[in-house]
């Protein structure tokens, strides 16, 4: 390839000659072609959006480990709200050395699916492919032509390790009852223990005592300490099954890659000799015990009041009552956090793990003596008096049920050994498979399927039946993945439906073919699960249609363009934490919010007509809640249906940008293998 002399004065390049722009592996190709390019000139030539800059190269700001496959997208829109901007790219490329200003590659990029428009992102795109370059180093990828550039990225064996620190410090910002010092959580987001007030955390009273408990005092036995554990997600309230996942989901990391972890992320146990994942994780688990009953069983909600800054929360907590799906959940989560707490040589936590097992056989047996128990909190439809407590919907239907009880079985039968466990696994495996093969959406039962069928005292024909039902269409996937992208999406990360939370689905998708990497006995399909698996992390960390990395303020990891704004009771619309700007702080780096969510409503009230019983919407600033521009996320293809908002109620900008632990968590799994 061959070029005329060229010069990028908006990228603050030097000219150079044609010769210079060769991959041909002469000294001429390592030529230097620019004096300095900062971190901000990626934005240069750029048009700016309602997200931010419209990106025209994406990359995974925080950079690509030296083997692995690494690709920059280019983007022209065709449909959504970013259209209007018009680029062709030349074909003139290169990937440059930041450091020296010298270009390492360059070449034509390719042009993706024979130039058709992918209808989830409503673009066009070119692949440009730099993998062959392994050099640790900050680079930039240029169109040589155009004057444009891609914010700057690294190639190394530990791009995302700060990326980690960050996204597991998010459950340190959202402990309950915790105070968060400066020299823990920085200057901007220190505040004092939230929730410790009368009538709150440590006295929680029950739900159905919310309104008569000034005229009705209650017995003692009914008023629970039930301080500590997480906030879910953008409320405070604390739910029991959800937080049980939280600790398995970070175990399954933590067993599979534990050189992932260390202990040295600036929580308040750092440098005690245990990695603070599973300081974190014994966080969660000393409040799951406080919802444990004397019988075996658990509570199933705790509802908190909000507050900016938390600790201004005044108002009581109360909680909801045992049920089989909390108590079934709790039951897994001890049984499985039993084992790694027993291997470790503090015998403070050897004698945590011993409680835990004891505890594990109670809940089992309770949920077992009484298998139909439910509550429908916050529901008044399937549960009257129940409204108020708490937000979200944490009862199971009757096969998330099954599948919970088939989870905690099989972590108590490796706990035990006991017969009874196995032969429950043995007795419903066949139910607990989905009928319709797998999908994201059952990748939680997958694990304990597969998980129980690595067991050594498994029974081995359930176990190759799991694996045949499994595996091998998984596997099957996963050798052909790389293949298929160039069909199936330009950003390289496929999944079927955007929905709320899709950056959640996006972690699923990608945890499928994690499956294959971690249970498959073939080297090679391994490293095929383990390399598409990475490219659903480069989606959340910037190879999308946005250019945005979807965790927030990151910063201080790398990233050039990251969320600036989530919706959240404490960095809420209002506040100094609303959003990341030159005089505000915003929240804090590493919470991956929801993501692109087509299904994206405002409150029905903002249509309503006056007078009517949906006529909710009063008030001038709620109308200019209603009126206000929302397209973006309306009227966007499925993937450009997100916009950087934290607007409250009637804009309900909590099905776009609100965090959750369960993406958290989600995340932090998926990064595990690619962190040194």
């Amino acid at each position: 390839m061959r070029y005329s002399s060229w010069c990028l004065a908006a990228l603050s390049l030097i000219c150079v000659s044609t010769s210079h722009a060769q991959r041909s592996g002469t000294d001429e190709q390592n030529q230097p072609v620019r004096s300095d390019l900062a971190a901000a000139n990626w934005r240069k030539n750029l048009t700016v959006g309602p997200n931010g800059p419209i990106p025209v190269i994406v990359v995974d700001q925080f950079g690509y480990l030296t083997k692995s496959r690494k690709v920059a997208v280019i983007r022209v829109p065709q449909v959504g709200y970013d259209s209007s901007t018009k680029f062709e790219p030349s074909k003139s490329y290169a990937l440059i050395e930041l450091a020296t200003g010298k270009i390492v590659k360059a070449a034509s990029p390719t042009l993706w699916g024979g130039g058709i428009t992918d209808q989830a992102s409503g673009d066009k795109a070119w692949w440009f492919e730099f993998s062959e370059i392994e050099a640790p180093g900050r680079y930039a990828v240029v169109d040589l032509e155009k004057n444009v550039r891609s914010p700057d990225f690294s190639i190394g064996e530990h791009v995302y390790k700060d990326v980690m620190k960050h996204a597991l410090r998010a459950f340190f910002y959202q402990r309950a009852g915790f105070e968060k010092k400066p020299e823990f959580a920085g200057n901007a987001w220190a505040d004092k223990a939230s929730h410790l007030g009368p009538g709150q955390d440590a006295e929680s009273r029950p739900w159905s005592d919310h309104e008569s408990w000034l005229s009705n005092p209650l017995a003692k036995s009914e008023i629970k300490d039930l301080r500590g554990g997480w906030y879910d997600a953008g409320d405070f309230n604390k739910y029991t099954s959800w937080a049980a996942r939280y600790i398995i989901v970070l175990l399954h990391a933590y067993e599979e890659h534990p050189q992932a972890f260390t202990d040295d992320y600036g929580i308040p146990e750092s440098g005690n000799g245990i990695p603070d994942i599973l300081d974190e994780v014994k966080w969660g688990l000393d409040w799951l015990v406080r919802m444990q009953n004397s019988d075996g069983s658990l509570l199933c909600v705790q509802g908190l009041d909000s507050a900016s800054p938390p600790s201004d929360a005044k108002g009581r907590s109360y909680y909801g009552p045992p049920t089989t799906s909390a108590t079934l959940m709790g039951a897994a989560a001890f049984a499985y956090a039993s084992k790694f707490l027993a291997s470790r040589p503090e015998p403070d936590l050897k004698r945590y793990a011993d409680d835990l097992k004891q505890r594990a056989t109670a809940a089992w047996s309770w949920a077992t003596a009484n298998p139909n128990v439910l509550y429908y909190n916050n529901d008044e439809s399937k549960q009257p008096g129940s409204k108020g407590l708490a937000s979200g919907q944490q009862e199971m239907n009757p096969t998330e049920r099954l599948r919970a009880q088939f989870e905690a079985a099989t972590y108590l039968f490796e706990m035990s050994g006991e017969a009874q466990f196995k032969a429950f696994v043995d007795a419903n495996y066949a139910a607990v498979l989905p009928p319709w093969g797998a999908s994201m959406w059952e990748v939680d039962a997958l694990e304990s399927l597969l998980y129980y069928a690595r067991l050594p005292r498994a029974t081995p024909e359930k176990t190759k039946s799991i694996r045949e039902n499994i595996l091998i269409n998984l596997s099957r996937a996963a050798e052909v993945f790389q293949g298929s992208l160039q069909h199936a999406d330009p950003y390289r990360a496929p999944m079927k439906d955007y929905t709320w939370g899709s950056n959640k689905g996006k972690t699923m998708q990608a945890r499928l073919y994690q499956l294959v990497a971690v249970y498959s006995a073939d080297p090679k399909l391994s490293d095929a699960g383990l390399a598409a698996a990475l490219e659903y992390a480069h989606y959340i960390d910037g190879v999308n249609p946005l250019g945005l990395v979807y965790l927030t303020n990151m910063t201080p990891a790398g990233a050039s363009h990251s969320a600036k704004t989530m919706f959240h009771s404490w960095f809420a619309y209002g506040t100094r934490w609303q959003q990341v700007t030159e005089q505000l702080p915003g929240p804090p780096p590493g919470f991956l919010v929801g993501g692109p969510n087509p299904q994206f409503s405002v409150d029905a009230c903002c249509r309503a007509p006056e007078g009517s019983p949906a006529y909710r919407c009063y008030g001038a600033r709620t109308f200019a809640l209603c009126q206000k521009n929302l397209t973006p996320p309306f009227v966007q293809p499925s993937a450009k249906s997100y916009l950087q908002f934290n607007d409250p109620w009637p804009a309900n900008s909590w099905a776009i940008s609100e965090p959750s632990l369960y993406y958290q968590s989600y995340y932090v799994r998926l990064l595990a293998p690619f962190t040194r």
